[in-house]
């Protein structure tokens, strides 16, 4: 019956989708073209097009057309006919579909390839199930040597059932990962790695919190491979009104200025604005709000919030961070913007005619160039996982950019989230400020196309006093 073949070709589809998820292309395509060729109409030009996506010169794909339009049969599709039945189906999607609850098996868990200082390392992210509730995450070297292991247990949730415990056991394996791409992007393994230093398994405790390894070097103190600040100037007209007798509390040192200026702004109150009618002026900066920015001292710790700006503020990024559809970043003079693929609409029309084009390369993400006034420029779909920005030898390449390094930054999906990771430039990659954010010395912000180092005078002993 034409409802059976409609259910069964959409519990194909989903299976297909799953597989491709985990790597199995081939599997999926064998299901795909299996019940494509099923029938002639709108639904098996649909799962038709889907295979032909993945791969546009498969031989089964070109076996499965042939079918469909009464030319012959074909021997490889048919041994895949027999080999994906109706039932073999319902059983492979029963099994993918099962709610994570009580001996249920584990969780699908992560698979990454990290290149870091021309090396290639996997990181591999597990659930060991209900029954055995950890999580384990190891990062491999060439030849499948295990360098560094995280173990969490996430026993005191094991009670839980359904979607419940799924969110928990996903979110927690995400976080896991995450922890090891950063620590091994951030240098924390270069011992490990050179053998200098134990690796081996390290058993951990609680709900993972990535955001504090990219945060664990913002001491008040100025980090050991920050930049020196420049000498202190005075500047020749005090940038905002202040009370003579208040003690300065930190000073903006100006790194890049498109207008004549103050070198630097000294701060001595509790808040301060930044913009061209702020407290600090910012002159000759067209793409400076009247109020840009805020920098206000919260329990003795100076955080920095957008001021409602059109263009937005940024800070320059220490460590890899991760990115949402949609969020901005700059590298050079060149603002970026991170999008999720479309949906893909290059089905079979009503003939049906099929489009054909330049293999596609199985990605999720693509980064995009924003020129002035918010018109898109360069755009480019990430080849597999990654894509680079750079002044030469990158996938999105400025050569004109003094601000760009050859290799200045590399977007990555990891397993599911998107990570902006500088790959140790000289100008820095700065990302979008989206909430209050702490400051400490040597930081630097973008305030339009001003930028900005941040300097704290104020020790913990006078935040305190």
């Amino acid at each position: 019956m034409a409802s059976d073949l409609s259910a069964t070709r959409a519990v194909a589809s989903r299976v297909a989708a799953h597989l491709v998820g985990k790597g199995q292309r081939a599997e999926a395509i064998e299901i795909l073209t299996v019940w494509a060729s099923a029938a002639n109409d709108a639904e098996g030009h649909g799962l038709l097009a889907e295979a032909l996506r993945h791969d546009p010169g498969h031989a089964l794909a070109k076996a499965a057309f042939s079918t469909m339009e009464g030319i012959g049969q074909d021997p490889a599709l048919e041994a895949a006919r027999a080999k994906w039945t109706a039932p073999a189906l319902e059983a492979l999607d029963k099994d993918q579909r099962k709610p994570p609850a009580g001996g249920w098996q584990a969780e699908v868990g992560y698979n990454n390839n990290v290149k870091y200082k021309d090396h290639i390392y996997h990181i591999q992210t597990e659930d060991s199930g209900a029954k055995r509730p950890h999580i384990i995450t190891h990062l491999f070297a060439d030849g499948g040597r295990i360098l560094k292991s995280f173990k969490r247990s996430y026993a005191e949730h094991a009670t839980l059932t359904g979607t419940a415990l799924s969110d928990i056991v996903r979110g927690w394996m995400k976080g896991q990962h995450k922890e090891m791409f950063i620590l091994l992007r951030s240098g924390a393994l270069d011992g490990v790695i050179a053998g200098k230093e134990k690796g081996g398994m390290e058993e951990r405790f609680g709900a993972p919190d990535p955001d504090a390894l990219m945060k664990k070097d913002k001491a008040e103190a100025k980090p050991a491979d920050a930049p020196a600040p420049p000498p202190v100037v005075e500047p020749v007209r005090p940038s905002a009104p202040v009370a003579p007798q208040l003690p300065i509390r930190a000073r903006l040192h100006v790194i890049r200025a498109l207008g004549d200026g103050p070198v630097l702004h000294e701060i001595r109150g509790d808040e301060i604005t930044l913009g061209k009618g702020g407290d600090i002026v910012v002159v000759g900066d067209r793409f400076v709000s009247d109020a840009h920015a805020r920098l206000r001292f919260r329990d003795g710790k100076l955080e920095l919030e957008d001021a409602g700006s059109f263009n937005g503020t940024y800070l320059r990024i220490r460590q890899p961070v991760e990115l949402e559809w949609g969020d901005t970043f700059i590298a050079g003079d060149q603002l970026m913007v991170v999008e999720q693929n479309p949906t893909p609409n290059d089905g079979p029309d009503a003939y049906p005619t099929y489009f054909y084009s330049s293999p596609k390369w199985p990605t999720t993400f693509r980064v995009s160039q924003s020129w002035e006034g918010g018109a898109t420029g360069m755009t480019v779909v990430a080849r597999g996982a990654t894509v680079q920005v750079g002044r030469a030898y990158s996938d999105l390449c400025f050569p004109n950019d003094f601000w760009l390094n050859d290799a200045h930054c590399l977007v990555e999906d990891q397993g599911g989230f998107i990570m902006l990771t500088d790959l140790g430039s000289r100008g820095g990659t700065f990302v979008k400020v989206k909430e209050p954010t702490r400051l400490v010395t040597g930081d630097e912000l973008l305030v339009g196309r001003t930028r900005l180092r941040v300097e704290i005078v104020q020790r913990q002993s006078q935040a305190s006093a």
